[in-house]
């Protein structure tokens, strides 16, 4: 689960001098009881975070479901028992945690799937293109797939900006020098960096807003050189709900979407108070 702390500093920006509404409004003592219910069909997520925080402030809580469960319109995912000013202080919070991880899991999975259908051995990864990584990258997981890189610490991805400055072989010679323990990846867009990267040494190299035939030239020429079982061959760039399937037909090991994370539609749930007493 990720670190409550890390999940308290999202509630703390929404209060910084507490909920003046309910504490204005409701009654110190008061008890409550609460549902948070999913407005859609999908794969549920963030359901243990937002267990985290209501029982950091002394909420009970019943989980309905549990984070990778798919579920339908009107499934109460959630109940809740404790006072009434904890309950509404911590719900905003818990619904935009949930509504972010459950539609990242959501649209993860419905990819997952179309890819599986084709080929049952490429994966679908996301990206760093987020801030919100601990959630989102745990949201991908829940959602089946492949989180790549956590941060820039963890495996090298030598990018076109990169190669504006250091040629590509050197780059590559530089980075295997650097550490035998990471990974090197080497973004090309075109075929004969391709061959170039997995002649240097490249473990993966990520083909970048190719089209599907472009990645097959790619392919059949790596075959023909013999270097096809050298490297892993990840495919980003242009790759779209519509047009995924006609990526994983090919022989590649990996598809990579940064929209999977920078512009996943959140996913709709809500918190209904039951009763106070």
């Amino acid at each position: 689960m990720i670190p409550l702390t890390y999940l308290l500093h999202f509630l703390e920006e929404d209060i910084p001098f507490g909920d003046v509404t309910s504490e204005a409004v409701i009654p110190e003592d008061l008890e409550a009881e609460a549902v948070i219910i999913a407005k859609q069909d999908g794969v549920i997520a963030g359901l243990e975070e937002a267990k985290a925080l209501f029982e950091h402030f002394g909420v009970k809580v019943e989980l309905k479901a549990k984070d990778g469960d798919k579920v339908k319109k009107g499934t109460v995912v959630i109940k809740l028992r404790g006072n009434a000013r904890k309950i509404l202080l911590v719900e905003r919070t818990a619904l935009n945690i949930i509504g972010r991880m459950s539609g990242i899991a959501t649209q993860t999975r419905k990819l997952v799937e179309k890819v599986r259908a084709v080929s049952p051995k490429v994966k679908v990864a996301g990206t760093r293109k987020t801030l919100l990584k601990p959630l989102d990258k745990k949201a991908i997981l829940i959602g089946n797939g492949e989180p790549h890189r956590f941060s820039l610490s963890d495996a090298m991805l030598i990018k076109d900006n990169h190669l504006a400055l250091v040629p590509l072989e050197e780059a590559i010679k530089r980075a295997k020098a650097f550490s035998i323990y990471k990974v090197v990846e080497v973004e090309v867009e075109s075929l004969e960096d391709a061959l170039k990267a997995t002649n240097a040494g490249a473990d993966v190299i990520m083909l970048d807003n190719m089209t599907p035939e472009q990645i097959e030239e790619v392919l059949e020429a790596l075959k023909r050189e013999g270097l096809r079982d050298r490297v892993k061959i990840e495919v980003s760039g242009g790759i779209t709900e519509e047009n995924i399937q006609d990526y994983a037909k090919l022989d590649i090991d990996v598809i990579s979407l940064g929209a999977l994370t920078h512009s996943v539609k959140n996913f709709d749930v809500s918190l209904e108070i039951l009763k106070g007493d």
